[in-house]
């Protein structure tokens, strides 16, 4: 029971999720926005504080999502010519600039009910009319909820405001294991609390995450099962073990241990336990991380006399040197589509890159501080990391191109190891 409870918070965050379609209208697939294309331009939309209870809170939210994304430029409300309460006036708007606007209206009883209307200003006609209901607890979710539904008509993509971002918090001489929204809000426990909490992995379903410990002088690797609402150790040994990865079906994790010695790269079954052994070299390996088609591995060697980012097949087979700048490159990890590895390198200070995995392209995104443990979002757009630039360490996101970099852990809470979750 015990168990149970622990994840009690975590169960209603993930399965109690309210909402439901009271009316739906989306226009045909028009793509106002493209976002592969180099030379995209932000998308001008306005964006009304909805009426009722909770009106403005729910459109800060929304605004504060889009704006992130630097595909739309949020049109100033004090400009603004139509009340929230009026009408839809295309002609109130074009005089703006605007091409796209937002308007909505929340009303509560025993749960809070928010209708929300887009509009393309050229067309003179709405594109989304939706309603939407949920319990005062979730109000953020419905604010994302919305903001997504936005981003994908606009876009023609899907949106990560829904989304999670794991993490280690420190507090008291323990460590645990946390989630936030993508944005930093509705922070809650996760994991049982430890002195040594290292290297949060997910599963690709969202459904399992796995982490690395030291409890009662050994070190283990645990496996959170949100859909058993259960936690337990499924490999430890002499030695220190880290988790690298999950493959892509789930079935298997990637990890580096010095069981024999020194740290080398493993696989795992978790059902069977059975576990491979990749890694041959007289260097140390490790921090391996899969390719989204399961076929590569990215991961840390010094077998060139410091460490560097490698790239091997599956088997152990085809090894290849990625990273030849700087002196101590670690932590790489693959975007979703497998076009590009991001990893923290070592100039002066740590500092957090990306890559192709052909080794060109080499940029460098982060330069205040110390960054570390970049990890790419769903759609490969945004990365979270830690940095410590405010003095503590703290979990931060950004664009892949470094823009937008910005806090999203409470500054007064010592905070690494963010893992974006990958739905």
């Amino acid at each position: 029971m015990k168990k149970n409870r622990k994840f009690r918070t975590v169960f209603i965050c993930i399965a109690s999720v309210l909402m439901f379609n009271l009316s739906l209208f989306m226009a045909d697939a028009k793509v106002y926005v493209d976002i592969t294309s180099p030379a995209f331009r932000k998308l001008p939309i306005a964006i009304q504080d909805f009426k009722g209870p909770y009106g403005k809170e729910i459109s800060d939210i929304i605004r504060n999502d889009l704006d992130f994304t630097g595909l739309f430029a949020c049109i100033d409300k004090e400009t603004f010519l139509e009340s929230p309460s009026s009408p839809f006036n295309a002609k109130n708007w074009s005089s703006l600039g605007a091409e796209a606007v937002l308007k909505g209206a929340s009303n509560t009883g025993k749960t809070i009910s928010v209708s929300a209307s887009l509009y393309d200003v050229y067309q003179g006609e709405a594109i989304l009319q939706k309603g939407y209901t949920t319990s005062k607890e979730y109000i953020r979710l419905l604010a994302h909820t919305i903001a997504n539904d936005v981003y994908y008509l606009l876009t023609g993509e899907k949106g990560v405001f829904k989304t999670k971002i794991a993490f280690i918090a420190e507090g008291k001489g323990e460590r645990s294991i946390y989630q936030s929204d993508w944005d930093g809000s509705r922070m809650s426990k996760l994991s049982s609390s430890g002195s040594i909490i290292l290297s949060i992995r997910w599963a690709g379903d969202g459904s399992k995450l796995a982490y690395s410990a030291e409890r009662h002088r050994q070190w283990g690797i645990y496996l959170l099962d949100f859909k058993n609402r259960s936690e337990k150790k499924i490999f430890s040994a002499r030695g220190t073990s880290i988790v690298g990865d999950f493959s892509p079906d789930g079935s298997d994790v990637f990890l580096s241990s010095s069981k024999d010695g020194k740290p080398e790269l493993y696989s795992m079954d978790i059902i069977s336990g059975n576990v491979i052994k990749l890694s041959s070299s007289h260097g140390i390996e490790v921090s391996p991380s899969l390719s989204p088609d399961g076929k590569q591995v990215a991961f840390v060697s010094d077998r060139g006399g410091s460490p560097q980012i490698y790239i091997m097949k599956k088997d152990g087979s085809g090894v290849k040197r990625i990273t030849f700048e700087g002196s101590y490159n670690t932590s790489p990890n693959w975007s979703p589509k497998g076009d590009r590895i991001i990893y923290s390198g070592r100039r002066g200070t740590n500092q957090v890159f990306i890559i192709n995995p052909d080794g060109t392209g080499l940029t460098q995104l982060t330069s205040q501080g110390n960054n570390e443990d970049p990890s790419f979002s769903p759609d490969g757009r945004y990365i979270t990391f830690t940095s410590d630039r405010d003095g503590v360490k703290g979990i931060y996101i950004m664009r892949t191109n470094g823009e937008a970099q910005k806090r999203i852990s409470p500054k007064g809470v010592k905070a690494f190891c963010p893992r974006w979750a990958p739905v």
